[in-house]
């Protein structure tokens, strides 16, 4: 038997009769969620991940050496040192993604820019005039607060003289 409202209209909430269960961190006594634990822990132990240390300390000297290497070779044409730079980095960016947190970035990257596909971006018109609207009232606060001020200003200066 399902759920409803006494009154005969649709449940508001998605969950609404069918026991929704929290995954919060303070419910750990449930089995499915011990188990779900452990199965994460253990992924975070395994050889994938094990060498993480290793892996950022290699970061650290892959960046370490480039900013060596850039100021040793400050004479080179900048475009040469810069497009090094970015060698560099991109070497380092690659060693990164091999660690746990590095995977775990890349992931959450993919997961914004999927995200970020879906929204509903204004039309110029729209963004005309929202921006015309945001300078109108700014403008209009202006100028109230400058009639506040003169107002003020004027009242202090009549009384102190």
């Amino acid at each position: 038997m399902q759920a409803s409202s006494s009154i005969g209209r649709a449940a508001v909430s998605k969950t609404a009769g069918w026991g929704f269960d929290s995954l919060l961190a303070c419910h750990l006594r449930q089995p499915a969620l011990i188990a779900a634990y452990r199965v994460m822990s253990t992924k975070a132990e395994t050889s994938e991940y094990q060498m993480d240390g290793l892996k950022w300390a290699i970061v650290l000297a892959i960046l370490a050496g480039g900013i060596y290497a850039n100021s040793y070779y400050a004479t080179i044409e900048p475009l040469y040192r810069a497009l090094a730079g970015v060698v560099i980095a991109g070497l380092a960016f690659a060693v990164a993604l091999q660690t746990e947190k590095g995977a775990w970035v890349w992931e959450l990257a993919k997961e914004a820019r999927v995200e970020v596909r879906k929204v509903v971006w204004p039309t110029s018109q729209e963004t005309t005039q929202t921006t015309l609207i945001v300078v109108a009232v700014v403008i209009f606060v202006a100028l109230i607060l400058w009639a506040l001020d003169s107002g003020l200003s004027w009242g202090v200066a009549g009384v102190i003289g």
